[in-house]
């Protein structure tokens, strides 16, 4: 899911912060963090303590998803023999990339579709997800930074409704909504963010790939939040929602598909400093096996235990890795 600009994901405007609370901008580096004191040994991962030895540090955007991926990463890297230091938490994504960019710190979790357009000045996404890691891979070289193989975890844009509308108008992908807004134009009325109302991959370039053309008083500008809820309860029809958010399985939405393929990916993948990389090559093995597997149903529901049952998104990584035998 988002740059500096864009990347926002399922809770953006949240500061729910595991470990460390940090502010940072590009070029202002890291001002605080504290150590993870995680109490974890080797499961499946970190066997032999590859990383004995090593002082790393992870970041992370504010949001909860990235605090989830942030805690992860550090867990892994603690379960290795690591020592790690938590600056997760960084407002906008702009400032955690610098922080891995510039050394300040070592790694975080970032979204491909991100690097493609904001960072790396690009304006047309690449619709094949690995086609579209690969091209951000050999990019950001030259930037000191190196991408490890992305997951399935996939934070896009998408339209959804509630069950009600869904079954009253039984619309299952975005050629269908564009279809009903033609045939029945005043049932098509959509909740949308302020920034995703006016970008060229948000809802004028949604409407142009898909033939629509929606009366101004069709949409609805709101915050993030506020349009989920709006959108279970039927005040819209659509909502624009981001594809990993938990709230989406809470609130029983219906996900309408992009079968055009309009929406840029924003695949999760590690993004990993050079020249730590270099030093620790270890870094890759270790990451590996959370990373093949993410994919948005783990991602839902483990936002979802923050976002909507109001867990420490710390924990929440810390169980799960339990969970799936990564570490004990």
């Amino acid at each position: 899911m988002s740059g500096g600009v864009r990347r926002r994901g399922p809770a953006r405007g949240r500061l729910l912060l595991a470990g460390a609370l940090l502010t940072a901008s590009a070029g202002c580096g890291l001002t605080s963090g504290s150590p993870m004191v995680d109490d974890v040994t080797p499961g499946s991962i970190g066997k032999g303590e590859p990383l004995k030895g090593a002082h790393l540090t992870v970041t992370s955007k504010e949001f909860t998803e990235q605090l989830i991926l942030g805690a992860m990463m550090g867990i892994a890297f603690e379960a290795a023999g690591a020592d790690v230091l938590d600056r997760t938490g960084i407002q906008g994504s702009i400032g955690a990339r610098e922080a891995v960019r510039s050394g300040d710190a070592d790694g975080m979790y970032e979204y491909t579709g991100t690097a493609w357009i904001t960072y790396q000045g690009n304006s047309k996404p690449i619709t094949d997800p690995e086609q579209q890691w690969q091209a951000v891979h050999d990019a950001d070289l030259k930037n000191g930074l190196t991408w490890l193989p992305p997951s399935a975890l996939n934070n896009t844009y998408a339209l959804a409704m509630n069950q009600s509308h869904y079954k009253e108008y039984g619309t299952k992908t975005l050629s269908d909504a564009a279809a009903l807004s033609k045939s029945n134009p005043g049932a098509v009325t959509v909740c949308v963010e302020s920034e995703f109302a006016n970008r060229a991959d948000g809802m004028p370039g949604m409407e142009k790939a898909y033939g629509m053309s929606l009366p101004a008083k069709n949409l609805t500008q709101m915050d993030t939040g506020i349009i989920y809820t709006q959108v279970a309860k039927g005040s819209c029809t659509y909502g624009e929602v981001f594809t990993t958010d938990g709230r989406i399985k809470s609130m029983n939405l219906a996900v309408m598909r992009d079968d055009r393929k309009f929406f840029p990916n924003y695949n999760v993948a590690p993004e990993i400093n050079s020249k730590a990389l270099k030093e620790y090559p270890e870094i890759a093995e270790v990451l590996d096996p959370i990373t093949k597997k993410l994919d948005n149903t783990v991602a839902r529901a483990l936002n979802a235990k923050v976002d909507v049952d109001g867990e420490d998104p710390h924990q929440v990584a810390l169980d799960w890795m339990k969970a799936e035998g990564f570490v004990k």
